[in-house]
């Protein structure tokens, strides 16, 4: 097996970083204590939501953002196939329909002009992704949510840091979700935040994440079925000194992205990421598009000890969603050209200039 030389992925961890989880744990309040409200307010003033609510993953994240919507078995949600399978995932744990929308090839977000034609009686809500860290055209998608009545979801799980004409990705939706993985720009090891302006939705949330505790309780008293979505406190300290570098974080990324273009916009038969003009990117991954072989192209970098990965492949076509719901090729042509075209390259802070050199000749040859 060939050694890895560049890995897909790191995280940016430093001595603050390391310093704050000892004091956590030398503290000894391990679970339910300062560190999650500290981050819990942190992040609600940095995303400028009235209320923020830490929790596990940012799938369990999402799944309590539609379960806070009350919604019935039958209603219907309207999303994108391309995307993390968990964006989906959440609405069949409540048994809700997902109801697919097609991509735009430029951005690899939901196209908005799509979206109204999928409405029903039963549609309830329009979950959009910004996917890669790049935000979605949340215009005309707002318009939709207030012209039909819809709940507006944000899965900003990939795109914390960027924005959209002014204003933060997770901003601008009725409830907004955010993840923590090491691959993304931020990181608790795993964890999520779920945002909100409502009050009432806040503590509904948690009382959710904690097995339907009233949150404002002393007792062991369950209101409602609840889950364990809890954040721990060391998460939630190295939550807190990585969000204290956000800014930094993204320009770094920022400007991993522009080398990465500067290398790869030589080489023919290369589709490069393109950001929109009234948009900032704060780039969860880096994703070229190769109009064939790609696979074998992943094949052949990984020989020379470069990590890839094929990102991402289209929901419609997992097997869960074409047994529950009869999917098969040819539904949704753009986002299933994209996931069979894009590659993610490896992309962190640490990534030298002569990394990406490297990669980008062998990617030349490999083409």
């Amino acid at each position: 097996m060939t050694k890895v030389k560049i890995p897909l992925a790191k995280p940016y961890i430093d001595q603050k970083d390391i310093n704050g989880v000892i004091e956590t744990l030398k503290s000894g309040w391990l679970s339910c204590g300062p560190k999650i409200t500290r981050f819990e307010n942190s992040f609600a003033q940095y995303i400028t939501r009235e209320n923020a609510v830490a929790v596990s993953s940012g799938t369990a994240g999402l799944h309590l953002a539609v379960k806070s919507l009350n919604l019935k078995p039958g209603d219907e949600i309207v999303t994108t196939s391309l995307s993390f399978i968990a964006s989906a995932n959440c609405l069949l744990y409540e048994n809700i329909k997902p109801v697919f929308v097609d991509v735009q090839e430029n951005s690899f977000n939901i196209d908005p002009t799509k979206i109204e034609e999928k409405i029903t009686n039963k549609t309830k809500a329009i979950l959009v992704v910004h996917l890669f860290g790049q935000s979605a055209d949340m215009d005309p998608i707002i318009k939709m949510a207030k012209g039909y009545n819809l709940y507006l979801i944000e899965d900003a799980c990939q795109g914390i840091g960027s924005s959209y004409k002014g204003q933060k990705t997770g901003s601008l939706g009725d409830i907004s979700v955010f993840a923590f993985y090491p691959n993304k720009q931020i990181t608790t090891g795993e964890g999520g935040m779920v945002t909100t302006d409502s009050k009432q939705v806040s503590k509904q949330l948690k009382m959710l994440r904690n097995q339907g505790r009233d949150p404002a309780s002393q007792k062991i008293d369950h209101q409602v079925l609840g889950y364990n979505y809890r954040m721990d406190e060391m998460s939630a300290s190295l939550g807190i000194t990585q969000l204290d570098k956000i800014e930094w974080i993204v320009k770094q990324r920022q400007a991993l992205a522009q080398l990465y273009h500067r290398h790869l916009s030589k080489i023919p038969k290369i589709i490069l990421p393109k950001v929109k003009d009234d948009r900032t990117h704060s780039w969860f991954v880096y994703i070229a598009r190769v109009l064939k072989n790609r696979d074998q192209i992943i094949n052949n970098l990984s020989k020379k000890g470069i990590q890839t990965r094929a990102y991402l492949p289209a929901i419609h076509l997992q097997k869960p969603y074409r047994d529950k719901f009869g999917f098969q090729k040819g539904n949704f042509p753009t986002a299933e050209k994209l996931a069979s075209q894009s590659i993610a390259l490896p992309f962190y802070i640490g990534l030298e200039e002569n990394d990406i050199q490297y990669i980008a000749q062998t990617l030349k040859k490999s083409l």
